[in-house]
């Protein structure tokens, strides 16, 4: 087992804060981290005026990974990205398992943040990770051939075929009939998510991923500068407990659905991801290929499925019939006019 105790599964997210001095106020993703207060100038107004702005923090993180091969210890800084400080190690232990580094918890020996303290502050931006002789780690994967970014610079069936072969528990996504739940609960979602976003509610420049199970319980919460980080913290966070795969849940995020986060749900086994946005094209074949509802626009007690609404009660459709719609090009951009079916696009639920 890694050195590294469990976090605390009744955490959802708080965001307690404290004086931090700095110029602007200055918010992170961690209870506790610090606030700042700043003396800024706004310019809207007629005549000076002290205005206390809220930042979140966006500071670089780089994963150093320790692992072992040709019976020789080996060291390769595997990523840096910029992400909000809190809740690094999830981060550090989601992004090795979503890039199928590793495949479980106990593949890691230790864990710890390292390097200078930031700025008098009281987070690092490096976190080391020390893997068990034992687990053999693929270089190819490390170079991140398997996918970069949502705009991962290969096709969209290259990016899909890697996901198939490096995803343990993806395939199992497809046979699976599970969370069985209903328009009102994932209705409720967004509300309850939002609730519990005390970073977005002070900035405004936050996402957040949050993970329920199938009656709509929030289980954990992240919050984010980056998307991708937010639910890499989410998924770090079921692999450092043990609640991998997520084959009973539902995902919540906050902006649109890429393929960077299907990949990611996908991963973990999550049959059922939700987005307050709209997915992309490349986001709806994931889900296709995977068997996984994907749900988009979920906001002002409205959805649109763009596939497999046979696990939303009330909703049950076969599973053949679905097609992504053409694609047409309209001001030289690429726009798909026919996704899903318009019929699966639900008003507010009847209660």
């Amino acid at each position: 087992m890694a050195a590294w105790p469990s976090t605390n599964n009744e955490e959802v997210g708080s965001m307690a804060t404290k004086l931090y001095p700095t110029r602007h106020n200055t918010l992170s993703a961690d209870p506790a981290r610090p606030l700042a207060h700043s003396n800024e100038t706004s310019a809207a107004r007629p005549v000076p005026h002290a205005w206390p702005d809220q930042l979140a923090i966006e500071e670089p993180l780089e994963i150093r990974l320790e692992y072992w091969a040709n019976s020789k210890p080996q060291r390769k800084s595997v990523s840096i990205t910029m992400r909000t400080p809190g809740h690094d190690l999830e981060l550090a232990a989601g992004f090795l398992f979503t890039e199928g580094i590793i495949a479980r918890w106990d593949d890691i020996k230790q864990i710890r943040p390292c390097g200078p303290v930031v700025n008098g502050q009281d987070f690092q931006n490096i976190v080391r990770v020390a893997l068990h002789p034992a687990v053999q780690v693929k270089t190819a994967t490390m170079d991140r051939n398997f996918y970069t970014t949502s705009s991962c610079g290969i096709c969209g069936k290259t990016s899909i075929e890697a996901l198939k072969t490096q995803n343990p528990f993806g395939e199992h996504i497809k046979n699976l009939i599970s969370p069985s739940v209903t328009r009102t609960m994932l209705s409720g979602l967004p509300e309850r998510m939002t609730a519990q976003q005390q970073l977005f509610q002070q900035t405004g420049g936050c996402h957040a991923s949050g993970l329920f199970d199938a009656k709509g319980n929030l289980l954990c919460l992240r919050e984010d500068v980056g998307r991708h980080n937010a639910l890499d913290k989410v998924l770090g966070w079921a692999l450092m407990n043990n609640h991998l795969p997520l084959h009973h849940h539902v995902v919540l995020v906050s902006g649109r659905a890429s393929f960077e986060l299907m990949q990611k749900s996908a991963m973990g086994g999550i049959p059922l991801v939700a987005a307050v946005g709209a997915p992309s094209t490349l986001a709806v074949q994931v889900a296709q290929e995977f068997n996984m509802t994907l749900v988009g626009l979920l906001r002002h007690q409205r959805m649109t499925i763009y596939h497999d609404p046979g696990r939303i009660e009330g909703h049950r459709a076969a599973q053949s019939g679905e097609n992504l719609g053409r694609t047409t090009q309209t001001n030289e951009s690429l726009v798909n006019t026919a996704v899903g079916n318009p019929a699966r696009r639900f008003p507010r639920p009847a209660h």
